[in-house]
């Protein structure tokens, strides 16, 4: 059963109530109906991120996190992190505020600077501790590139291994670039020789993510989820 009903929904942010349903079929397929997590999303503010912003792609995406968390988590909001060379904003988008929102953020936010993951990462991190949640949580990671400190992104990744903590990677852009070369290693980083479970995932959005489908997209954001969650539970990561 999900966390926030279909009913509240509607009542809240009636214009999310189809990718709620879409999110719902996803969970259902990778048998994560019921399941109780925390969901974080993490966006890129680098310069190049301009025309995403511009054209709603990131609003777009964080409607559709909002849809999945309904399922995942009862307070209605998803704590969000913006970053680029260092972190931009900490802040939280909700059900009964998601009109508009990223613009709102964006509007306070000064320069778009470079990618710097591993900051990024150390602010959902401290959240995640800071929270007292014992509850898995998804981390949603959208970046349009490689981050231009590939070993400190790596060592935070591997550290965190040990958290309840798995971290969605979400490619915008050119499928072709080699920027995303370094985000397909990380999502194979060995275990247990560098990790103790597998706790990262990666997948591109293409260079239009809006026209990725809402089911394709769900499906792909929580694929890996029920593995992680398998190894994460046999290692004592996750209690329950």
């Amino acid at each position: 059963m999900a966390a926030i009903s279909l009913s509240k929904v509607e009542e809240a942010a009636p214009a999310l109530v189809s990718l709620y349903k879409s999110a719902g079929v996803a969970l259902r397929g990778h048998g994560l109906d019921g399941v109780r997590a925390a969901v974080y999303l993490v966006v890129d503010y680098s310069g190049s991120m301009k025309p995403y912003y511009k054209d709603g792609s990131v609003q777009a995406l964080a409607d559709r996190v909002l849809g999945l968390s309904a399922h995942f988590d009862d307070d209605g909001t998803v704590p969000v992190v913006f970053f680029s060379t260092d972190v931009d904003a900490e802040t939280e988008i909700a059900l009964t505020d998601h009109q508009g929102r990223i613009d709102r953020i964006v509007a306070g936010l000064g320069h778009m600077g470079k990618t710097s993951y591993h900051l990024a990462m150390d602010a959902v991190i401290d959240h995640y501790l800071d929270s007292g949640s014992t509850d898995p949580a998804l981390v949603v990671f959208q970046t349009d590139g490689g981050p231009i400190n590939k070993l400190a992104a790596e060592r935070y990744l591997c550290k965190a291994a040990g958290l309840p903590l798995f971290w969605q990677f979400i490619g915008f852009g050119d499928p072709n670039s080699k920027q995303f070369d370094y985000l397909r290693k990380l999502d194979e980083l060995s275990v247990p020789d560098k990790r103790v479970v597998d706790n990262a995932g990666f997948f591109h959005a293409g260079a239009e993510p809006r026209k990725v489908s809402d089911a394709e997209l769900y499906d792909r954001l929580v694929g890996e989820f029920p593995q992680w969650l398998a190894a994460a539970r046999a290692q004592g990561i996750v209690r329950g």
